[in-house]
């Protein structure tokens, strides 16, 4: 496998993690530079460590995984998305309560985004390709994927009302079911 194509798929693999850093930046528009460098970091880490776990356990665990890594992205995302809506709904006053900083919230936005990426690591698994350096350009590309989508939903969110929160939760639970569909009736 070349560059080129190692750069596509971690493009495409880093898709996910942008909408969410979306998400992020829309509901946390007063986000630190190193808060935003802590959050994207923790999403190209489960970006990256992924694959890496994949191309270990590629032959024993490929088919039983694939079965259902769309319905755990999907409800992984589903669940912060509620969340955030009703959080939000529940709480009328201008109340932060989508905390990406919450070790809890960033963990499960980090493997939701990478369950696809442990699938492309099973995959790897199969090939003759460096595994170190395919993690670290996926790992590199999602970092920038995340910064910049903190940078643009921290832009879009300064236009709109407090209410804002409400599309970054619709934002993901879109993100999952688009995981969903994808995986149920495209593969």
């Amino acid at each position: 496998m070349g560059f080129i194509s190692l750069l596509l798929i971690a493009i495409s693999l880093s898709f996910d993690t942008f909408a969410v850093s979306i998400s992020t930046g829309i509901a946390v528009r007063q986000i630190k530079f190193f808060e935003a460098v802590k959050i994207a970091s923790t999403l190209a880490f489960f970006q990256s460590i992924m694959p890496y776990i994949g191309w270990f356990a590629a032959s024993s665990i490929q088919t039983e995984i694939q079965d259902y890594d769309h319905w755990i992205a999907f409800i992984l995302l589903f669940l912060l998305g509620s969340k955030m809506i009703y959080d939000n709904l529940k709480h009328a006053e201008n109340v932060q309560t989508f905390n990406p900083y919450k070790t809890s919230v960033l963990i499960s936005m980090g493997i939701a985004t990478s369950i696809d990426a442990l699938v492309v690591g099973i995959t790897f698994g199969f090939l003759n390709l460096n595994i170190y350096w395919s993690v670290m350009i996926i790992g590199i590309v999602t970092f920038f994927a995340s910064m910049l989508g903190m940078l643009f939903g921290k832009q879009i969110g300064s236009f709109f009302d407090k209410k804002v929160e409400i599309f970054g939760g619709f934002l993901l639970i879109l993100i999952g079911l688009k995981i969903l569909i994808e995986h149920l009736y495209f593969r």
